[in-house]
C-alpha cells in the first residue's frame, strides 16, 4: 500500500490533470458519501457526459485564476501524487485553496453569491427552481466564510485562505494524503504573511482538520431553504478555522 512518505503534494500546472481530479472528487463525494451539496452542483457526475463537463468546469476555473498584488494565485488546485508501478506516479488526491479578501489586490472577493463564472443555466438549462436551490445552498454554506473575509479587513494582510474542496480517491485513503493537502495550505498561509485558514467541514474531514489545528466555530451549518426544498437531504457541515498563525516576525 505504500506509506505517508511516498506522498507528495504540488500545485497543478497542467490542464490535463483536471479529468483525474474530477474523477477523484466524484469517487469521494458522489460514490462514497453521496454528498447532496456536491452532487447538486455537479449534475450527471456519474455519467460520461457529466464527468467531461465537470472536468471542463474545473479546467476553466483553474485557467482563469487571478493573482493578488504579490503575484500569488488566488485559486490554487493541488494534487497529491503517489507511486504507481505502471505510470511512475498517479494523482490520488486533490484540493482547492482560495485566497479571499474584501480589499482589492489581496484576494478574490468572496461573498454569499455563487462564485464568479458559475453558469447555472449550463448546469440546469431553463430550470429556475434548480437555480434557486443552488443559490440558497451556497448562501447558507458560505455565510461564515464571508464573515471571516470581512473580519480580515482590519488585519495585515487583509485576507484569509479557504479550503474549498479536499478529496482523496477511496482506494488511497488512510495514507495521509488529506493531511498533506491540508498542511500545504497551512504552510502557504504562513508564507503569504500569516493568513487565517478556514473551511466548511463535512463529517469525513473533521478529524483531519482538528488534528491540524482547525477548531469548530459555531453550531452545525443551517441551510435556509424554500419550503419546496425542505425534503432534500444535505450533509452535515460545520465551519472550522485556525486563527491567524505565527509568522516568526514581530
Amino acid at each position: 500500500m505504500g506509506s505517508k512518505s511516498d506522498v507528495h503534494v504540488e500545485p497543478i500546472t497542467k490542464a490535463d490533470d483536471m479529468a483525474r481530479c474530477f474523477e477523484i472528487a466524484a469517487a469521494a463525494f458522489g460514490t462514497q458519501t453521496a454528498d447532496g451539496i456536491w452532487m447538486a452542483f455537479n449534475p450527471g457526475w456519474d455519467t460520461p457526459e457529466g464527468k467531461m463537463k465537470g472536468a471542463s468546469r474545473m479546467r476553466s476555473r483553474w485557467s482563469t485564476a487571478t493573482v493578488d498584488k504579490a503575484g500569488n494565485l488566488n485559486t490554487i488546485f493541488l494534487k497529491a501524487m503517489v507511486p504507481d508501478p505502471d505510470e511512475g506516479e498517479i494523482i490520488a488526491g486533490m484540493a482547492i485553496w482560495l485566497q479571499g479578501s474584501a480589499v482589492q489586490g489581496h484576494g478574490d472577493a468572496l461573498d454569499a453569491h455563487l462564485p464568479k463564472g458559475m453558469d447555472l443555466d449550463a448546469l440546469y438549462p431553463g430550470n429556475a427552481s434548480a437555480h434557486r436551490y443552488l443559490c440558497q445552498i451556497y448562501k447558507s454554506l458560505a455565510r461564515q466564510r464571508v464573515e471571516a473575509v470581512k473580519e480580515a479587513t482590519s488585519q495585515s494582510p487583509p485576507a484569509v485562505l479557504v479550503l474549498g474542496l479536499c478529496a482523496v480517491d477511496p482506494a488511497f485513503q488512510r495514507r495521509g494524503l488529506a493531511s498533506k493537502l491540508v498542511q500545504w495550505g497551512l504552510d502557504e498561509a504562513v508564507r503569504r504573511g500569516g493568513l487565517e485558514t478556514v473551511t466548511e467541514a463535512s463529517r469525513a474531514g473533521r478529524t483531519v482538520y482538528s488534528r491540524l489545528g482547525f477548531k469548530q466555530d459555531g453550531p452545525e451549518i443551517e441551510f435556509h431553504l424554500d419550503e419546496e426544498f425542505k425534503d432534500r437531504v444535505l450533509p452535515s457541515n460545520i465551519f472550522m478555522r485556525t486563527g491567524r498563525p505565527r509568522t516568526g516576525t514581530a
